[in-house]
């Protein structure tokens, strides 16, 4: 007796519930909030993938323009051309012109718009990147072209200097003679 009245509890309930479920699914937003205004994705709410394929990339060839169809299942793509058979689609048209083509998939003929590549800004360059070198605070900038000579000259008679040193050893009594270098 007692399942008795709760299944007809859980029935009237069910019943009570079937007009409200429908008031509340008119109160839904007919379009995302975190899309932005007149978004195309904002009426269909759809931010994933397109279906079960997906249209990925179209390549002119000699035999015509082949397809980038990507399997969202199996997480794989293949370049398909016209009417090819030997998948489990058939590309059936193409216009490159809209970036759209015609897919028969598992028996139904599918309209699939080209996928729009997802690419986000790596922002301003950061310091210590190429062509932003880091400077360190109170450093000299580039010396001038007056500076960079006077360096090279006091380079060059410090050469000088040790060389002569060198030489005026070797000719000192009883030193060695300096090594000969190999005849090439």
């Amino acid at each position: 007796m007692a399942m008795r009245s709760s299944s007809k509890i859980l029935i009237a309930a069910l019943a009570a519930a079937t007009p409200l479920a429908g008031a509340l699914h008119a109160d839904l937003a007919k379009a995302s909030p975190f899309l932005p205004p007149n978004s195309p994705l904002g009426a269909g709410g759809a931010g994933g993938p397109s279906g079960p394929v997906e249209l990925r990339g179209m390549m002119p060839t000699d035999q015509g323009i082949e397809c980038l169809i990507y399997d969202t299942a199996k997480k794989t793509s293949v370049w398909v051309g016209l009417n090819e058979p030997g998948y489990e689609f058939v590309v059936k048209s193409v216009n490159a012109a809209s970036d759209t083509a015609t897919v028969f998939y598992q028996g139904r003929s599918m309209q699939l718009e080209m996928r729009a590549a997802k690419v986000a800004s790596a922002g301003t360059a950061q310091a210590g990147t190429p062509g932003n070198p880091v400077v360190a605070p109170g450093a000299a900038g580039l010396p001038s072209a007056a500076d960079e000579q006077k360096r090279l000259d006091a380079v060059a008679a410090e050469v000088r200097r040790r060389r002569l040193e060198r030489e005026k050893a070797f000719q000192a009594p009883g030193s060695t003679p300096p090594p000969v270098p190999p005849a090439r």
